[in-house]
């Protein structure tokens, strides 16, 4: 019991630090600016149906972890809704992080899949981690193939659609060993 009121408090300091200074709104322009500095992610603004940005999701676990954060549904430059995404896992993890998220939808199947009420990741899910100006690392989970690339290095992360969705994060701080996105549950709701 202590474990999980440990992670559970861990997460909530994460968040609380990842959205302390600017405005809310703020964290949504400069999530956004962020994601569009790197050469992995820029296309994918550009040619995408619509996307999600999740400015901080804050993530804590011993053996027992969780994550959650709040999130803008974009489409066609226009905010169409909230989300909120949620994790909860067992198994070897030590640790806190704060990161940020943006899921891009290749078509309009995808963005319905999505926007529908409740939408989850498979265990094989993974993400392109990127660090913008410094080098980037792509998840490794299930099927999926990883590998580290810097930049100096002549070489690129490369980000892909798999079911429609191409996910990338950009780790904030914190440390954690645990890299997969596999399992996390959004909900969404329609702007007014």
């Amino acid at each position: 019991m202590r474990t999980i009121k440990f992670c559970f408090s861990l997460v909530i300091a994460l968040i609380a630090l990842s959205y302390a200074g600017p405005a809310r709104a703020d964290n949504y322009s400069n999530a956004i600016k962020m994601f569009r500095q790197s050469g992995a992610v820029q296309p994918f603004f550009e040619n995408a149906y619509g996307y999600v940005v999740f400015p901080a999701i804050g993530k804590g676990g011993f053996g027992i972890g969780g994550s959650y954060g709040k999130g803008r549904v974009y489409r066609g430059g226009n905010v169409t809704g909230k989300a909120s995404v949620i994790k909860l896992s067992v198994g070897f993890q030590a640790g806190g992080q704060a990161f940020s998220e943006i899921i891009f939808f290749q078509d309009k199947r995808a963005y319905d899949e999505f926007t529908s009420g409740e939408f989850a990741f498979d265990a094989q899910a993974s993400a392109v981690v990127i660090t913008v100006g410094a080098g980037a690392q792509v998840g490794e989970k299930g099927a999926s193939a990883g590998a580290s690339v810097m930049p100096s290095a002549g070489l690129k992360a490369k980000g892909k659609y798999r079911k429609g969705m191409a996910v990338f994060v950009q780790v904030k701080g914190g440390l954690m060993y645990e890299a997969a996105i596999g399992g996390q549950k959004f909900n969404f709701k329609p702007a007014k």
